[in-house]
């Protein structure tokens, strides 16, 4: 059984909920060690976070509110950031105050034996669950489990190339990712080997047919138009034409043997294109070899993990 979520993920869950309402299951998951999750509503100027459980005090002290806050490796803006989001945590010790309970919550330790259990344990080619959390013209952050952050540089998030990466992701969504290396206590991740290769792509289309498409690059010879995340065409030139803009487009050839589409635009629309639905074409496991081109196609573009 998976122990191990993003941050969020139980949240909402029918037993977190019951288990936070309730002081007797709290104490059970006190002695047990479990994990939980709850809303952080405050970082006071300490930057101790008060979290909401049932009807009693619960606080985070600085130092337990994420690995590397003791050490000064993680910069307390890893605190501020989570106020009104909800957080892991296990409860690390209970005092009583006049009668009123108050819990003494560690999402550090949380973290560790995330870290530990979980993350230190990953493997090259692995599918794994991960929360987008922050993007960056250079790449997405995410949360692989318990709020610990890996990236997926821009490159590395689909073949259709973007300009940044909320092109495809949006902040808060869940999705998956390939571990491509663990390093110590880094994991690099990649994106793209689960939307499909060429062929999976183009069996979606067919010539002379028409569909939405998004412009991702105007180049000096022709209009890069992606129809699919892992997916895009060439269109000839045409004046008033900028990237990110909605078109609709007609496939006039698809061409395997040089990994091609050959496109014509159709119409365009003055505003610019919503994310695109993701969909995945491997969900789970592990991959070793990922090739995207076809298989008579003079480029090789193929991904190797082990």
């Amino acid at each position: 059984m998976k122990l191990y979520y993003p941050e969020g993920e139980l949240f909402l869950s029918d037993e977190n909920r019951e288990i936070i309402s309730s002081p007797l299951l709290l104490e059970e998951a006190y002695r047990s060690g479990r994990i939980l999750e709850a809303r952080a509503v405050m970082c006071d100027a300490a930057h101790n976070m008060i979290v909401e459980i049932s009807d009693a005090e619960a606080v985070i002290p600085r130092e337990e509110g994420a690995l590397g806050i003791a050490d000064g490796t993680t910069r307390d803006i890893a605190l501020l950031s989570k106020v009104n989001k909800p957080i892991c945590f296990v409860i690390d010790h209970i005092e009583e105050h006049g009668g009123r309970r108050k819990y003494i919550l560690s999402r550090a330790k949380a973290q560790r034996m995330c870290m530990d259990e979980y993350v230190l344990n990953l493997l090259p080619g692995e599918v794994i669950d991960a929360r987008v959390t922050h993007l960056e013209p250079f790449g997405a952050f995410v949360d692989i489990g318990c709020g610990i952050p890996s990236l997926i540089p821009i490159d590395s998030i689909s073949i259709s190339r973007i300009s940044h990466p909320n092109d495809r992701f949006y902040n808060g969504q869940s999705i998956l990712a390939v571990v491509k290396a663990v390093e110590g206590e880094r994991v690099y991740l990649t994106h793209k080997e689960l939307l499909g290769t060429w062929e999976q792509n183009c069996e979606r289309f067919e010539i002379g047919s028409t569909v939405a498409g998004i412009v991702r690059s105007v180049e000096s010879y022709g209009i890069f138009i992606e129809i699919a995340p892992n997916l895009a065409g060439l269109a000839e030139p045409r004046e008033g034409i900028y990237t990110g803009q909605s078109v609709s487009v007609n496939i006039k050839a698809i061409k395997p043997d040089k990994m091609k589409l050959k496109l014509a635009i159709v119409d365009t629309l003055d505003d610019r294109q919503a994310v695109i639905p993701l969909e995945y074409f491997i969900t789970q496991g592990r991959i070793k070899t990922w090739k995207y081109s076809p298989r008579d196609c003079q480029k090789c573009v193929v991904s190797q993990f082990y």
